[in-house]
């Protein structure tokens, strides 16, 4: 047996729920530097589109040589700002079609 504080148990209870549902699970320090293409795994889109935000400063990165690498952290701040914006604009397009008595 071993005592869990009350965060790793809610991760935890999280985790086997999700791995229930047959939802793919990884475990992934913050600091872990990724390359390129597993950024773009994980983001859902082509490693030449990442590269262009990366080139256009949306997303922070380090050269490793010419590898480019991308903390773990970064990924996430960026796409918790996608996923942001993406609402506000699901937003947007209700209130308009709302305004334009397009939306029951």
């Amino acid at each position: 047996e071993i005592e869990l504080p009350e965060t790793a148990f809610r991760v935890l209870r999280q985790i086997v729920s999700l791995m229930a549902q047959d939802q793919a699970v990884s475990v992934v320090p913050i600091y872990k530097e990724l390359t390129t293409q597993q950024a773009a795994n994980i983001l859902g889109m082509s490693r030449p589109y990442l590269i262009t935000l990366l080139d256009h400063g949306a997303i922070p990165f380090t050269k490793t040589g010419s590898h480019r690498r991308i903390l773990f952290d970064d990924l996430v701040v960026y796409q918790k700002k996608r996923q942001e914006r993406r609402r506000q604009g699901v937003a947007r397009l209700t209130q308009l079609s709302e305004e334009l008595g397009l939306y029951d």
